[in-house]
């Protein structure tokens, strides 16, 4: 009879749970079953227990018909739902399920500098004939826990992804895999330290240069506090999950232009998710994601055991996949993975410890796997023959830079090294043999005290004798208050002199008013030294998002111009850099595919002239909503970029001049 009322229970959850997702569309079908299943739990002690099994059968059968029926109706919403839902598996039920043996690290439970990001060191073991093997691994994800409050959702604050890098460092030194699960709406909005942009974007830094096989699980995946632990070398998502730059809730609010306290309308979140493309299937096609792994209808719950069993068999394969691919001897076991799948990982065995060689293909892999996100969701308008040239001046750039520093540069440096070396033997030797002259010279002349040395200001004129640019503001002849005069009594200032001598800035107090990005331009870099790249780069629709096309037109109206980033060649007295600059003039300096590969090309060519390269942020709201997941990935793609830049021994500097929001 035990059997019987878990059975019941079991049931009674499996009601709930559709009811809750897509209860509207079977009426009064549901309410029946309902009703069915509390008049066997009234006469559970009355009935023979063959008919109580029976009648349980049939209701058995009657949900799993409704579960089908209402999967194939699910809208994009509804899988948002899903994800958010008590039910739902999590990290620790797929730490259970899914892996051998666990000990949790860095704290348990409340007892946690964030129990919304779990860390464990795991064992996962799999039988090849009649050998068991045991794989250590390293797990790394976060757990919005069933109704635990203090998990925050899932939402990681900035130790909580702190902690996160920790372990994957751990786990690099040990050199054991790394598999983390995505289960966060988003980062969780504190700036306090080390801060929550600030240490995404170390957690993307350094995961772009970890030597051990990442793989990431994506269930739900809110923009940059998914990206904190999803920069992996394979990326899989769960067919009942959802990846977005933004929540439904929050892309309508900005939509709508809805006000603090204001409801957001319902259809406007429906749209705005299906505008949105954030189901598995969407980001598959768009190419965010490697692979979908599927799930019972409706998702897997977390006493969903045979799914479970199907995820170990999956997380066995993806691991073997990223390990064979960079394996010397592995081309006939990746062929037998790819063409039986996770059923048949049973008849081959994988070490996931790589040597130094494969850990360079490794990370070679990952980098071309992120600068190649979101190629095809730009627009090139250069020619065909303009193409030709900058390929023709590209190749002739890389052969200049190697002539010039490792034909000429290097070897000189090594013949001057050489030479000062032998100087300064020569000098130990002519020190001996005049010193003795030196201190009878000494004892015979009076000493003079050494005169202090002079030091002359150099004042460097400015002999540029064309137009000045002056900002269209300081054409309004009126005063302005500054916003701290009350705190320390500034004055009014004349507007013209405010933005033309005194370049936006209160003489008193110090406080920058803001000016416009070509003020920048003209003032900050030598004069006529500016030379433009890659302007024909421009942004696009990638998702077909509905009324976005008007808008990016009216952009390029307003700015002239077909991004929201310039690149250019520049020096700054008298040294010569190259800039990437976000500028907020272009639908808020946002960012989305084509600012992405402005920057990445940016980042190569400071690296082949080997140049400084200044990231100048003159305003942006972050990554582009109307661009979906194409913009989310634009934060792994950029940190790989700029990391390939400094690890070739490049200067990476940042400067911003105003507010810099989001990704």
């Amino acid at each position: 009879m035990i059997e019987v009322e878990k059975r019941i229970e079991y049931l009674r959850r499996r009601l709930i749970y559709l009811s809750d997702i897509k209860g509207e569309i079977f009426g009064d079908n549901l309410i029946t079953l309902r009703d069915w299943l509390e008049d066997i739990v009234e006469k559970i002690y009355e009935l023979p227990e063959k008919e109580v099994n029976e009648d349980l059968d049939k209701i058995a059968s009657q949900i799993s018909f409704y579960e089908k029926e209402a999967d194939t109706k699910l809208t994009p919403l509804d899988y948002v739902h899903i994800v958010r839902h008590p039910f739902r598996m999590t990290l620790k039920d797929i730490l259970e399920n899914v892996y051998d043996d666990y000990v949790e690290l860095g704290g348990e439970e409340e007892n946690n500098i964030d129990p919304a990001v779990i860390v464990a060191r795991a064992t996962i073991n799999r039988q090849v004939g009649n050998r068991i093997y045991t794989h250590q691994v390293m797990v790394i994800g976060h757990e919005k826990g069933h109704g635990e409050e203090f998990r925050n959702g899932g939402s990681a604050k900035p130790w909580g992804n702190e902690k996160a890098l920790r372990f994957m460092k751990v786990a690099e030194t040990e050199g054991i895999p790394i598999h983390s699960y995505i289960f966060t709406p988003g980062a969780y909005p504190i700036e306090d330290y080390p801060g929550a942009a600030q240490q995404i974007a170390r957690n993307l830094y350094a995961m772009a240069g970890l030597r051990v096989p990442i793989i990431a699980f994506i269930s739900e995946g809110g923009s940059g506090g998914a990206e904190a632990i999803g920069l992996a070398d394979l990326r899989i998502m769960f067919s009942h999950g959802y990846y977005s730059v933004i929540s439904p809730e929050g892309a309508a609010a900005i939509e709508g232009r809805v006000k603090e306290g204001e409801k957001v309308p319902p259809e406007l979140v429906h749209f705005c998710a299906e505008q949105l493309k954030i189901t598995a299937k969407d980001n598959l096609k768009l190419g965010t994601i490697d692979r979908i792994i599927q799930e019972p209808p409706l998702g897997a719950r977390s006493d969903d055991y045979e799914f479970f069993k199907f995820l170990k068999q999956e997380v066995i394969r993806a691991t073997d996949e990223v390990c064979l691919s960079v394996k010397t001897l592995g081309a006939l076991r990746a062929y037998h993975l790819k063409k039986n799948g996770p059923t048949d990982t049973t008849k081959i065995y994988v070490h996931w410890r790589l040597n130094d060689k494969e850990i360079e293909k490794l990370l070679q892999k990952r980098k071309l796997k992120y600068k190649n996100m979101a190629k095809g969701f730009f627009l090139d308008k250069r020619s065909l023959w303009r193409k030709k040239i900058d390929q023709v001046e590209k190749n002739w750039l890389r052969v200049k830079t190697f002539v010039s520093f490792h034909i000429m540069k290097r070897p000189l440096r090594r013949i001057q090294h050489f030479l000062k070396e032998v100087q300064a033997e020569i000098q130990i030797i002519s020190d001996h043999i005049f010193s003795p002259f030196v201190k009878l010279k000494e004892k015979i002349l009076p000493s003079k005290k050494p005169s202090l040395p002079v030091y002359e200001m150099v004042v460097e004129e400015d002999t540029y004798l064309g137009e000045t640019y002056v900002s269209p503001l300081a054409n309004v002849d009126k005063t302005i208050s500054c916003p701290n005069s009350e705190r320390y009594g500034c004055y009014d200032i004349w507007i013209p002199d405010l933005y033309g001598e005194l370049c936006g800035v209160c003489p008193n107090c110090g406080h920058h008013f803001p000016l416009e990005y070509q003020w920048y331009l003209n003032n900050l870099f030598d004069k006529n030294s500016v030379r433009e790249f890659n302007s024909e780069i421009a942004s696009t629709n990638p998702l077909g998002y509905k009324n976005f096309d008007e808008k990016l037109e009216k952009a390029r109206e307003k700015t002239k111009r077909l991004s929201a980033i310039i690149t250019f060649d520049a020096k700054v007295m008298g040294i010569s850099l190259v800039v990437a600059m976000l500028f907020s003039d272009f639908r808020n300096g946002t960012v989305g595919a084509a600012e992405g590969e402005k920057f990445v090309l940016a980042c190569e060519r400071a690296k082949l002239l080997r140049q400084p390269f200044l990231a100048y942020v003159h305003g942006t709201a972050g990554i582009r909503i109307h661009e979906g997941t194409i913009g989310v990935v634009q934060m792994p793609k950029c940190t790989v970029a700029v990391r390939e830049y400094i690890e070739a021994g490049g200067l990476y500097i940042v400067v911003y001049d105003n507010n810099s929001y989001a990704g």
